[in-house]
């Protein structure tokens, strides 16, 4: 079921726009034109303080406006991923329904969780003849 742009906060459309254009080539060509002409009038200002100031001042905002702008987006796409594996496991006949939502739970419990499916994939790997040795993994 898709969403309506509409139901999307202001914040999450500015995000994923944002986010979207971020990762062309050409915001990538228009960063770097920026950086060359910022560069080129180096000698015109005579490398001052302030022609410095100016390059630092710019990048360091668009960093620091961009993790905020990345991080949300990638919160909603793991989330979207989570939701997704949920219904898999969920649909699956014979899957551990217990798996669902793990990112929830607290990291010594995701820690007793993934020591006894190391344990069970080290016992069938015994169990076919695979001892962990290269040259015993499938192909």
């Amino acid at each position: 079921m898709a969403s309506d742009r509409n139901d999307q906060s202001f914040f999450t459309r500015l995000a994923m726009a944002v986010a979207k254009a971020s990762g062309k080539p050409a915001t990538f060509v228009t960063a770097m034109a920026i950086v060359v002409v910022w560069a080129v009038t180096g000698p015109v200002f005579g490398f001052n303080d302030t022609w410095q100031l100016v390059i630092n001042t710019g990048t360091t905002i668009v960093t620091f406006l961009m993790v905020f702008l990345i991080q949300n987006t990638q919160n909603r796409d793991t989330a979207a991923m989570q939701i997704k594996l949920d219904e898999l496991i969920n649909a699956l006949n014979g899957a551990n329904p217990a798996l669902l939502d793990l990112e929830e739970l607290d990291e010594a419990t995701l820690d007793k969780i993934r020591a006894h499916y190391t344990r069970r994939a080290a016992k069938a790997r015994r169990a076919q003849g695979h001892d962990g040795d290269p040259e015993h993994e499938a192909t």
